[in-house]
């Protein structure tokens, strides 16, 4: 646990230009499929005025091994049914490294569906594709990437953190100081109601000594809500239909 001390709040996406540059991987085993995903996706960044930059792969193992080399990848079209590996498998993969691309799903099957909350999938398209679903699609991956670029500025023991907001699973408040529990748990002197203002919708209150990220949920019962990550926060009594509707209402 890192030194407690002051905090202080930065929005970079005040700051950002409403263009902005994407870099995009297709990948999909069918040559047709992946050309028609990419016009519609040059499509998109044109009608918005972005710039996009667009790469093909024909399967998951073509794309690893080149993701080896190139790792800043925004947005990936990711077929399910594939070769020897499957887009879920390579999804996995993904994550055990990159948190932030947006995972977009692309099937002809709804079997899979349940497995993309274990990858923190964005969406989920049916073959075959609408344009104007996919650009409501593309939108929304912008929107939050543009969201993982929020940071809170820690101060301390004189030394500045800067701490990506996406990254804050929960925090939790003790006495007059609140622990911020991301890749490492950081405290500060400050009370919950402070640091809930300066934090956004993926947030959510639960009672009076937890807030806690929305989209690290995997699971809620009556009494308990586990996280992604194994972690398993205790749901105070009468807060179950709540922290449901929250996660409903962000779709």
């Amino acid at each position: 646990m890192t030194e407690a001390g002051a905090m202080v709040y930065y929005d970079k996406s005040g700051e950002r230009a409403k263009f902005m540059n994407y870099k995009i991987a297709i990948c999909d085993d069918s040559d047709a499929d992946r050309q028609y995903l990419a016009a519609l996706a040059e499509n998109w960044a044109a009608r918005a005025g972005h710039t996009v930059k667009i790469d093909q792969f024909s399967s998951a193992e073509g794309f690893l091994f080149h993701y080896a080399e190139e790792k800043d990848y925004d947005i990936l079209l990711l077929d399910i049914e594939m070769g020897a590996m499957d887009g879920v498998a390579m999804a996995k993969r993904l994550r055990q490294a990159n948190d932030t691309v947006q995972i977009v799903f692309v099937t002809g099957y709804s079997d899979y569906i349940d497995q993309g909350y274990e990858v923190a999938a964005l969406h989920y398209l049916m073959k075959p594709v609408g344009a104007e679903k996919l650009r409501a699609v593309l939108d929304r991956a912008a929107e939050k990437l543009a969201k993982n670029e929020r940071v809170l500025n820690l101060e301390l023991g004189g030394e500045m953190v800067r701490l990506p907001v996406y990254q804050i699973r929960y925090a939790e408040v003790f006495g007059n100081y609140v622990t911020i529990h991301a890749k490492a748990d950081y405290t500060v002197k400050m009370t919950l109601s402070s640091l809930e203002e300066r934090l956004d919708e993926r947030f959510y209150r639960v009672g009076r000594s937890t807030l806690v990220n929305l989209t690290q949920i995997s699971r809620v019962t009556r009494t308990q809500i586990f996280l992604g990550d194994g972690a398993v926060l205790p749901l105070p009594r009468g807060a179950y239909d709540g922290v449901n509707r929250a996660i409903i209402n962000r779709g």
